[in-house]
């Protein structure tokens, strides 16, 4: 019998700010890293500065490596939806351009697949008033973000935009999620 867990997968995710997205998920069970970066843009080795004048194309991410063994990728995808707002095109709150755009970076069919479902169940609950407008798409290169990026909000909790907009959303995953925590 093998008792090895499943090999461990990937999910690229962009709800604006990966500032927000990097912080709720380095807590999520299941969840081994989150690394800040771009993707689905046109510029190679973009950089923040050319990322934020939105003529890249990139979107602002997080890449998560996580062992489905303990936590899926439907699940994955059950936080994205509490901790963001899917119905705003390009933009989460005062975060406004085609990088802060709600995005789903597929690695394999079956992620596509699972995607798709979540957006249909949610859509036909009426979860939200307006139409979620999360873009599906195959994952394409990934670029890190710069070093100073990568946890953010563990290392300036008291700066203004994570006191103020990142601590809120972490405080709702907790809220929904305290069962998936990391201990």
């Amino acid at each position: 019998m093998n008792t090895q867990s499943p090999a461990k997968e990937i999910a690229t995710l962009g709800g604006g700010c990966f500032w927000c997205l990097e912080a709720v998920y380095d807590d999520l069970k299941g969840v081994d890293s989150v690394e800040s970066g771009y993707m689905g843009g046109k510029t190679a080795n973009p950089t923040y500065e050319q990322v934020c004048s939105g003529d890249t194309g990139h979107a602002e991410v997080i890449r998560l490596t996580f062992d489905p063994a303990v936590v899926s990728f439907k699940e994955i995808l059950e936080v994205f939806f509490v901790i963001h707002d899917p119905t705003t095109r390009d933009r989460q709150g005062n975060d406004v351009g085609t990088q802060y755009r709600s995005a789903i970076f597929y690695h394999s069919a079956e992620q596509k697949a699972v995607a798709e479902q979540v957006i249909k169940n949610l859509s036909a609950a009426r979860i939200y008033d307006d139409p979620i407008v999360t873009e599906v798409a195959p994952a394409s290169q990934f670029h890190i973000a710069e070093t100073y990026h990568q946890e953010y909000y563990q290392r300036n909790p008291a700066q203004p935009y994570c006191a103020y907009v990142v601590r809120p959303k972490v405080a709702k995953f907790r809220k929904h999620f305290l069962g998936k925590l990391k201990k």
